[in-house]
Formats: C-alpha cells, structure tokens, sequence
C-alpha cells in the first residue's frame, strides 16, 4: 500500500500523523461517493456521527446501512442533510448552522475554479466579475473539494481535479483548505451563534 493509499498520505509525501484516521476515512468516502456521481453536483454537508453511538441509537437504520458493532469502533458515519439553498453559496449557508451534541463533526462538499498562481493580480473585487474571470481564464482547473471536521478540533481534506479525475490522483491532507475548515469548525462550536 503506497502513501496515497493511507488516511492522510498524499502521492509522494509521508502520511500526515496528526490525522485523525476516523474523519480521514469517512472525508475520503465521501469523496468516493461524490466521484461516483460524477461532476457539476450542487454542494452537500454532511453530518458526522460516531458510528458506534449509532448502532446503539438506531439500530434499524444502522442495519440497513449495513453498520453493526464490528464495523462501528472508532469510525464516523456521514449522514448528508438536505437544508442546503441552492441560491446560496456553501460558504454564507454555513454561517448559520449549528449542530446537536450527539454530531461528533461535519464535512462539506463543494466544486470550485482554481486559478494559477499569479492570477489573483488580475482577479476584479467585483464578486460577479470575478467569478466570471475565473470561469473563462484559459488556465483554470476544476476541483472538487471534501473537507471534514470534529468537535476534537481534527481536520481533514480530500482534494480532486477534474483534468485528473481518477482514484490515485486524489490529494489529501488535514490543512488544505484552511478557510472552509475554519466555517465547518465554527459550526461545531458550542456557544450560542447569532
């Protein structure tokens, strides 16, 4: 098994040891599931659940999940929630949300236009217009980005470009999109939000 094939590696690097293998799991399922389905998807949240406090919970659902005690130790389940606006961007949605104690954390899915370094001289302050300057720059590349966190303060992110949208070429790491971790972490938070 290569690095890349381990929670936390990335092609040719060591594995990140800080990673909670948990949330890596379950950030890089999520990815798979989002593959699956292929691209120009809407952006999706997930729930992060202890899987072994959901068997316990709702056993029926476990079931049919195909969960049960031996798979549960240790692991997250995502369960996606279905409140997301359409006409609202991941990252304003995710100002208002809070989640009840038993969610351990959260992953978000979301497609974005990465520029090359340089570009962002050129980027309009307009957001219209800078979405429309990324959307026609001849160098932009396609990412789809999964990014998970827990209420232990553990990240993670699974990043995949579409120019190389295969399994092996999935880059993943707990600080790759440090400002979308910080939303998802402000979600986890408990004091009261306004």
């Amino acid at each position: 098994m290569s690095d890349a094939d381990e929670p936390g590696g990335e092609p040719g690097h060591e594995p990140d040891l800080d990673v909670d293998p948990a949330l890596a799991t379950a950030v890089l399922e999520i990815e798979g599931h989002a593959a699956a389905e292929g691209w120009d998807r809407p952006a999706r949240l997930y729930a992060l659940v202890e899987t072994a406090s959901l068997v316990r919970r709702e056993p029926a659902l476990a079931a049919a999940m195909g969960l049960d005690d031996a798979s549960a130790e240790g692991s997250l389940t995502a369960v996606e929630q279905d409140h997301l606006a359409a006409d609202q961007p991941l990252e304003v949605a995710l100002e208002s949300i809070t989640w009840s104690p038993e969610v351990a954390g959260c992953a978000a899915v979301v497609e974005r236009l990465v520029l090359p370094p340089g570009a962002d001289d050129d980027l309009p302050e307009d957001p219209g217009s800078a979405e429309e300057f990324a959307r026609e720059h001849p160098d932009r590349q396609e990412v789809r980005i999964v990014a998970g966190a827990t209420r232990g303060g553990s990240t993670y992110c699974a990043l995949r470009l579409r120019a190389h949208d295969d399994d092996q070429s999935v880059v993943g790491g707990a600080q790759l999109v440090p400002g979308l971790l910080e939303l998802l972490v402000a979600t986890l938070e408990e004091e009261t939000r306004e």
